[in-house]
């Protein structure tokens, strides 16, 4: 598939401090591109630099055969974007909102109408045409967003966080949402905090700092975690850590709720050493069994080393998620 962006070395500082630096990506057309990472990754500004809101520092970023970095206005009528602060008008209707945005990119009246109708069927907004956005669920004003977004009909959207404070059930109306634009045609390119958004993307680019630690496939990305992973079930959290963390045949440590991911280099001796640690504590009752990493397990992995897990690296005890949240 032809590329339709590409960044080379895109850089946005702010006096001494590196907000993007030094940033290489490319997205395909009809590709669904994920950015994660933790607050403060530089996930948004990267957003704000392909899309032309705010101008690089160094680098260039060509969109849809357009130098975001010398000339963002060409491109902008081609492009959707949804950021993290409502670009919605609380004060206008769902419809209105619609036929507002339609105006700021010149759709014609008559199209415009049309248009308002298929995305208000599209997002099931119908019945919620007259009401006033800011009397909409926090689901409701992300589908209007996206609707808003999509009224010109651009070639890539630009999803920043969009399910950010969305309930479970919403969040799943809005990548099915997603997942149909995927089949008309569209390129997405979406940052989240959130793992398991990251596993319905095509490819994902982890980021923290400012730079781009790894950007591959997610089930690629998965690869880059060494040796095996064992899942330990049924035992106190505490007790294992203090049976495990010093044994040589640990890599690493990571607490998720009541269960604990133990890396280890194979199946073998260091499988037998963690049993044998386990029952010279008094756990060997508890359930441990080999899983497959997840991207959360890769991805926590490749935080703390900022590239390639170490094989010989000294073993770590990573504290549990806060709110459900890694990335």
């Amino acid at each position: 598939m032809p590329v339709v962006l590409e960044a080379k070395g895109l850089t946005k500082r702010f006096g001494e401090v590196a907000a993007v630096d030094s940033v290489t990506l490319s997205v395909s057309r009809g590709e669904i591109f994920g950015l994660v990472g933790p607050d403060g990754a530089g996930k948004t500004t990267t957003m704000r630099l392909l899309t032309g809101v705010m101008a690089a520092t160094a680098g260039s970023a060509i969109v849809l055969g357009v130098d975001v970095t010398r000339d963002p206005e060409t491109m902008r009528h081609r492009i959707g974007y949804v950021p993290q602060s409502s670009s919605l008008y609380a004060d206008l209707t769902v419809v209105e909102n619609l036929r507002f945005h339609a105006d700021l990119f010149g759709v014609p009246r008559a199209e415009r109408n049309r248009r308002a109708d298929e995305l208000l069927a599209f997002s099931r907004l119908t019945p919620f045409a007259s009401r006033l956005a800011r009397n909409l669920s926090g689901g409701m004003r992300q589908k209007l967003a996206l609707c808003a977004a999509l009224i010109h009909r651009p070639e890539i959207l630009f999803l920043d966080e969009p399910t950010i404070g969305v309930d479970p059930v919403s969040r799943r109306d809005f990548w099915l949402l997603i997942y149909q634009l995927l089949q008309e045609g569209l390129t997405l390119l979406v940052n989240t905090p959130y793992l398991d958004e990251a596993e319905r993307c095509h490819r994902v680019g982890l980021m923290e700092r400012g730079r781009l630690v790894a950007c591959d496939t997610p089930s690629a990305l998965r690869s880059l975690l060494p040796g095996v992973l064992l899942e330990l079930r049924g035992a106190s959290v505490e007790s294992a850590v203090a049976a495990l963390q010093r044994l040589p045949a640990v890599r690493k440590l990571e607490v998720f709720g009541e269960t604990l991911h133990i890396s280890v280099p194979d199946a073998g001796p260091a499988l037998s050493a963690v049993q044998a640690a386990l029952h010279q504590a008094g756990l060997s009752d508890a359930h441990l069994r080999s899983i497959l990493p997840s991207l959360e397990d890769v991805f926590i992995t490749l935080l703390h080393t900022g590239s390639k897990p170490d094989a010989d690296a000294t073993p770590r005890v990573d504290a549990p998620p806060v709110n459900g949240r890694r990335a």
